[in-house]
């Protein structure tokens, strides 16, 4: 079983702790990961773009000129995609993009990602933060001590005593903070470095769901 340096908010390693191969130690699925990112950056539109085909544009009812006789091409009105002011053709109409993807597909994106990060040396995990109330300073401190640099991509618990933590790390933009349930591949990918607590550490034997529906509550909050 992989094991990560267990760091301190003060930067020093305080033993080690153990990674779940499911998640930590799989070979990175390259198509799989491209399928899942796909399908949840095109759930994220909203899909309510519309334009107007010649029979939804006003006006346009009497033919602009006689059929015969003009020297002038044929026409029957001009609401007629070719005139300025006229319809579109083939236009874009309001419609989902959801895919749907497997929830196997999903897991083994996460377990991609996750062990792709963890095979470049950017996992860290924290015996805790130290942030007992709301603080961006001390915050970034933290981050500071541990040397990350690049988007920080932090994963929480939904437990009272992160909170605080969360509240200091929601103004940093380079920071993303998620939660356990929310975790899912593409905000891996995007991010530098990923950042857990001991207890949000993720495994696949206690959190055998959460990361079935990761990639589906993330884009239900993006909505």
């Amino acid at each position: 079983m992989a094991t990560v340096k267990l760091t301190t908010p003060d930067g020093t390693t305080s033993g080690d702790v153990e990674l779940d191969d499911a998640l930590f130690g799989v070979e990175p699925n390259v198509a799989v990961m491209h399928q899942v990112v796909t399908a949840q950056l095109a759930a994220r539109r909203a899909g309510t773009h519309s334009a107007k085909t010649r029979s939804e544009v006003r006006g346009g009812g009497a033919k602009p000129w006689r059929q015969k006789g003009t020297g002038r091409a044929r026409h029957g009105s001009i609401r007629a995609p070719q005139w300025r002011g006229g319809g579109v053709a083939h236009p874009p109409k309001p419609r989902s993009y959801r895919q749907r993807t497997p929830k196997k597909m999903i897991r083994l994106a996460l377990a991609s990602a996750l062990s792709d990060r963890f095979a470049d040396g950017k996992v860290v995990v924290l015996d805790g933060w130290g942030i007992d109330t709301p603080s961006t300073k001390r915050a970034v401190a933290v981050l500071e001590r541990l040397g990350l640099d690049g988007r920080v991509l932090v994963v929480l618990t939904r437990d009272e005593a992160d909170v605080p933590v969360w509240k200091s790390l929601r103004n940093l933009p380079h920071v993303h903070v998620l939660t356990t349930g929310e975790l899912n591949a593409y905000d891996v990918l995007v991010s530098d470095w990923v950042v857990f607590t001991r207890d949000s550490l993720p495994s696949a034997r206690r959190d055998a769901g959460a990361g079935a529906g990761a990639a589906a509550a993330s884009t239900e909050a993006d909505r």
